[in-house]
């Protein structure tokens, strides 16, 4: 028997066994479509399910801007984990649809970080 480990998994005799919650599984879809998160060039950081995608813009349903996140060190981990610190997170009001000029990164969200999203309390002022 060949045994080899790993930072959170262990290969034993060619089959790998991942601990549990470390896999990330995907963000529920609306009609289809992935939510996400992306960062545009002059219009900030949202989340919301894709709808179209070209290479100059991206159009959003169900986004919210994400203007300041406390507990998730980039955008990555945003996407990736959600905000450990909702409390602390200024994520502005949804808007049914939106159309964004120049985004320059899109990252398909996990389940995890939808719902901690989509659970943070509106920001206003």
């Amino acid at each position: 028997m060949k045994i080899e480990m790993k930072d959170k998994s262990v290969n034993i005799d060619g089959v790998e066994y991942v601990e549990a919650g470390t896999v990330s599984t995907p963000a529920q879809s609306l009609d289809g479509m992935p939510y996400v998160v992306i960062r545009s060039r002059d219009a900030g950081c949202h989340a919301g399910y894709l709808k179209k995608d070209n290479e100059t813009s991206v159009e959003l349903v169900k986004s919210r801007r994400l203007w300041y996140w406390s507990g998730a060190a980039s955008l990555s981990q945003l996407a990736m984990e959600g905000v450990s610190k909702p409390g602390d997170c200024k994520f502005a009001c949804e808007v049914d649809e939106i159309k964004i000029i120049n985004h320059c990164e899109i990252i398909k969200a996990t389940e995890a970080a939808r719902k901690s999203i989509q659970g943070v309390s509106e920001w206003k002022r």
